[in-house]
């Protein structure tokens, strides 16, 4: 399977890179029942047999509220492989339609950060040094133009962080993994998928962003390829640098 060499390649080269596991981890995979996370998951029990790294995998479903149809489909799948999904209970849905945007509309920024927090905070109570994500290479473009769009920053997430306030380690082994192959991917080995119940579902600013950027390729086929060099190609990192920062002016 194509595919699947593929991503396991990608997963491998970003562990070399960034040395994302180590012998003894204990890695909190979060699932949210989507294909990336569950492309992830599957990854990481075959790369602990070929890798020859010593470390547990300890799968978590952050239940937000809005429904889980279909993670029972996932549980069941995953059993076959001796991973034990355990599902972590929240109310955050319930905070969310407390904390509306403007238009009415669920706070996707919100959002995030209430199940990333509910996330670390599982993989704490279950002895996890560690905690996988699933962000793929397309994520993390979308997140650099997101920021510069909106947030006047050049700027995405890093394959590898320590968070101080948890002193958990993030990982993300994904990180060189286009989205395209993960789908495909998942298509092969048959994953299920569960229903994303979110209202905000297809009609978020990552969707447009994502449509943004297949745009961009569409016209500019090279496009793509030198996207995924600058997010490495820090020598050729060249931006305005004035004396005074507007903070001491």
């Amino acid at each position: 399977m194509k595919s699947v060499k593929k991503v396991l390649g990608c997963l491998r080269k970003a562990d070399r890179d960034y040395e994302l596991i180590n012998d003894g981890d204990r890695i909190c995979v979060g699932v949210s029942g989507g294909k990336d996370s569950s492309v992830l998951l599957y990854c990481l029990h075959l790369y602990r047999q070929f890798s020859h790294k010593n470390y547990q995998i300890v799968p978590v479903y952050c239940d937000m509220g809005f429904g889980n149809e279909g993670i029972e489909e996932i549980r069941d799948y995953f059993r076959r492989y001796d991973l034990e999904l355990f599902i972590h209970q929240t109310q955050i849905a319930d905070i969310l339609k407390l904390h509306p945007t403007n238009a009415g509309k669920i706070s996707c920024s919100l959002c995030s950060r209430l199940r990333k927090g509910a996330i670390i905070n599982a993989a704490k109570e279950l002895g996890c040094n560690k905690l996988a994500l699933a962000h793929h290479n397309d994520d993390a473009l979308e997140t650099l133009f997101m920021n510069m769009i909106h947030g006047g920053k050049v700027a995405t997430f890093k394959p590898k962080t320590f968070l101080e306030r948890s002193g958990m380690i993030l990982i993300r082994p994904l990180v060189y993994a286009y989205e395209k192959d993960i789908i495909r991917f998942s298509q092969q080995l048959e994953m299920p998928i569960s229903k994303n119940l979110c209202g905000n579902d297809g009609n978020t600013e990552r969707q447009r962003i994502k449509q943004l950027l297949k745009s961009i390729y569409h016209q500019y086929p090279e496009a793509r390829d030198n996207f995924e060099l600058m997010l490495r190609n820090d020598r050729q990192f060249c931006l305005f640098n004035p004396i005074h920062s507007e903070d001491e002016q």
